[in-house]
């Protein structure tokens, strides 16, 4: 499997150097991507691919069901990153539907270590049962369960002392939250985007 992968590797790498010479020595000298991708590990959304964008184009960090945790080290790292050295200005957190950890959020088996993390959706469901209990169906409810968490997500990033820093001395960074659809392959702004004047908003209350 893995000379299989190396194969793989080599037929893409001659291939894109036929399409455009010289396109690893310049992707190689820095990076300037114009977006920050929170979004799931699952191996069917990988963000540059579902975005349409190459290599360079979106910096991202994954992790399983795309929470924001206050206290990820691991995030808020790359999100710092992304903010202060690589001047990113458009941060997108992006859950999708059929989402295997909001499906482990909302049975009762257990999934080790995988039950901590995953503690922030199971209260979101509580805090939106009433919502969610409209829905027509299980996989209904965890999709939108799914869509509840990605603009829970968009509302903690805003809320890092990163972001809220950012804002206060003039940075024009905005956070936006996506949908992802495993069954047609489409992106869905969930109009929950907060920019500079959420920090005005937060100040003022």
């Amino acid at each position: 499997m893995l000379g299989h992968l190396l194969e793989r590797n080599v037929q893409w790498a001659d291939q894109k150097n036929a399409d455009e010479p010289g396109y690893f020595a310049r992707l190689a000298t820095h990076q300037s991507p114009e977006f920050f991708w929170i979004g799931c590990s699952d191996s069917r959304v990988p963000a540059n691919v579902v975005a349409g964008l190459d290599p360079g184009e979106v910096f991202v960090h994954r992790n399983v069901a795309n929470i924001i945790h206050s206290a990820d080290m691991n995030m808020l790292s790359a999100l710092e990153f992304a903010v202060e050295t690589l001047k990113i200005r458009e941060i997108i957190v992006c859950g999708h539907f059929g989402c295997g950890g909001v499906k482990a959020a909302t049975e009762d088996l257990p999934h080790g270590l995988a039950d901590h993390w995953l503690e922030p959706i199971r209260r979101l469901a509580r805090s939106y049962a009433v919502d969610l209990a409209q829905e027509n169906g299980e996989e209904a409810r965890r999709d939108k369960l799914a869509e509840l968490n990605a603009i829970e997500g968009v509302r903690r990033v805003a809320e890092t002392p990163i972001l809220q820093h950012a804002w206060r001395t003039g940075v024009n960074i905005r956070v936006h939250g996506l949908i992802y659809g495993l069954k047609d392959g489409r992106l869905r702004d969930l109009d929950c985007t907060v920019g500079p004047g959420h920090f005005n908003e937060e100040a003022a209350q």
